[in-house]
Parts: C-alpha cells; sequence; structure tokens
C-alpha cells in the first residue's frame, strides 16, 4: 500500500459532478502553472491537478512552491482520495496519476524509464474516461510530446482542450503537439489569460 493511501470506504460520500481542469506541464512549467493558479479564485467549482515532469528521486517541493501563488488549497495527490471543487492536487514524484471512474485519484509507482514522468497522456486519458464534458486539459510548456494523445482522448469523450500559445511558452514542443492533432484544441492563448478563460469554463451550464 502507498503510504498516505486513502481507503475508498473510509465513509466519505461519493463525489458528484464538476468540472476537473488537468494543468499539465515540462520544462519551463512552473512560472507558467503558477501564473494560471494566481488567477484562480478562491471557492473554484471545479477540482484542479498540477502534473509536472519531474524525476522520480527528486524531492518535489511543488506543492509549497504554488501555495504562495494561489488562493486555492494546494497538497500533494494521495493514492485514493476524491477529487473535490476548490482545491488543487499536484502529481507527486515517482508515480503516474490517473482519475478513476468515482473521480478518485490513484497512483502507479512509475519506475526508472520513460514513458515522462508522471506522465501527462495517462492522468489526462484516465481523465477523459471518468470524466467526459467535465474534464478540462490545460497543456503548457515542455519539451517533447507528451500531453498529446491525452488531450485528444479529452477532446473525443467530450471535454475542453487548452493549449499554451508559442509566445508564452518557454518550450513550445508539448502544447505544439497537442495544437497540431486536428481540430481537437478548443483555445489556444496566452498563459496570462488562462484563468479567466478557466473560470468562465468552469461556470459554463454545460459543465
Amino acid at each position: 500500500m502507498l503510504p498516505g493511501t486513502v481507503h475508498p470506504e473510509n465513509g466519505r460520500p461519493r463525489p458528484g459532478r464538476f468540472p476537473v481542469v488537468a494543468i499539465v506541464s515540462s520544462a519551463g512549467g512552473l512560472a507558467a502553472t503558477g501564473l494560471v493558479l494566481a488567477g484562480l479564485p478562491a471557492g473554484l467549482p471545479a477540482a484542479v491537478i498540477v502534473l509536472q515532469h519531474i524525476s522520480p528521486t527528486y524531492p518535489s517541493l511543488l506543492p509549497e512552491i504554488l501555495r504562495r501563488h494561489t488562493a486555492l488549497p494546494v497538497a500533494q495527490a494521495l493514492d485514493g482520495e476524491p477529487l473535490e471543487p476548490g482545491r488543487v492536487v499536484v502529481a507527486p514524484p515517482g508515480h503516474h496519476l490517473l482519475v478513476t471512474a468515482d473521480r478518485r485519484l490513484a497512483l502507479i509507482e512509475s519506475g526508472p524509464t520513460p514513458p515522462p514522468r508522471p506522465s501527462a497522456d495517462l492522468l489526462l486519458t484516465s481523465l477523459a474516461l471518468a470524466c467526459g464534458p467535465d474534464a478540462i486539459a490545460v497543456v503548457l510548456s515542455g519539451h517533447g510530446t507528451d500531453g498529446a494523445t491525452g488531450a485528444t482522448a479529452v477532446h473525443r469523450f467530450g471535454g475542453t482542450v487548452v493549449a499554451s500559445d508559442a509566445a508564452s511558452s518557454d518550450y513550445f514542443s508539448m502544447p505544439q503537439a497537442v495544437i497540431s492533432r486536428d481540430d481537437i484544441v478548443d483555445h489556444v492563448l496566452a498563459v496570462s489569460d488562462m484563468a479567466a478563460l478557466l473560470s468562465a469554463l468552469v461556470r459554463a451550464p454545460a459543465l
């Protein structure tokens, strides 16, 4: 059993339906993620998941760093815990993070070899399957193509896909890989404009 595991039978009610925003990035993504979170209000009616590539052996200070930028509570993701609106959870090093059918978090040890760790594709694909049109994928700065397949799944299952533009991405490979897919991206915009967009999306009647 993973440290910090939360048992599904712990008496908490099953989560209801609400938007879930997954913000994924790699190189150059820390500042961009902080900027997005800084513009989100306390009490946001959506759950937020943050995933950034990081070495599995590197102690992560990402939750502590992000707390300085946002009015939302931020914590490292725990295996088995339910997603909750108005809260940010961060993928820990050494594990892939997935979303289960009942909107709980699942941590899987990533091992020492690729794919990128944690995997944006695994997170976004599981989010698409679990949340359908309630899923919002946000792909920010990073090397490589991780996230493009997962964002395609989010689009295929009725969710919304957002990517940062070239001018506001320190490394454009990850968002470009998503944008280059055929018509899966709903919004391409500057990182500085994303918080306002996300706040509008999670309050839209369709969500």
